[in-house]
């Protein structure tokens, strides 16, 4: 009688312990392969040169404060597109520069243009082919030798 009620009282322990260790074990695995698919995109490739490069960076927003609200780059929905104003004063030395589409959320979707506004200041540009959601614009270009950057976020 004895042994066979220590058949039936086995003490738990040792499979709770195997169990563990087995759940342990499976769930680093898939934390393993999550990792190794996971692409580690970083913002910038080049991210070491910007940092060298930031004083001129804050040195082009400072002279951008300065003319302020006359910069600007607005979304028009009805039109499907993008509307970028400089500065009047700026246009007298046909101002040189890019305008930058930044999507933080995905880097292949980034790409640059020319700077080319009109008489009135004012470049439109298409957004057919754009994705929607979060794009940052950045504006930089040169007038009368002066660096100038201006940043503003977009939603589509």
């Amino acid at each position: 009688m004895n042994a066979t009620l220590q058949l039936i009282r086995r003490n738990p322990w040792p499979y709770a312990i195997i169990g563990w260790f087995l759940i342990f074990g499976s769930a680093m695995a898939v934390w393993v392969v999550v990792a190794v698919r996971n692409d580690p995109d970083l913002v910038r490739a080049d991210y070491y040169e910007q940092e060298i490069g930031y004083q001129k960076h804050i040195d082009r927003l400072n002279r951008t404060a300065a003319v302020g609200g006359e910069v600007s780059v607005a979304y028009e929905a009805s039109l499907n597109q993008v509307s970028l104003r400089l500065p009047l004063t700026h246009l007298v030395d046909h101002p040189a520069g890019t305008i930058h589409f930044y999507r933080p959320s995905n880097a292949k979707l980034d790409f640059e243009l020319p700077l080319a506004p009109d008489a009135a200041g004012v470049q439109h540009i298409s957004t057919d082919k754009l994705q929607g959601g979060l794009w940052k614009v950045r504006v930089r270009w040169t007038s009368a030798g002066q660096e100038y950057l201006h940043e503003q976020s977009l939603v589509l």
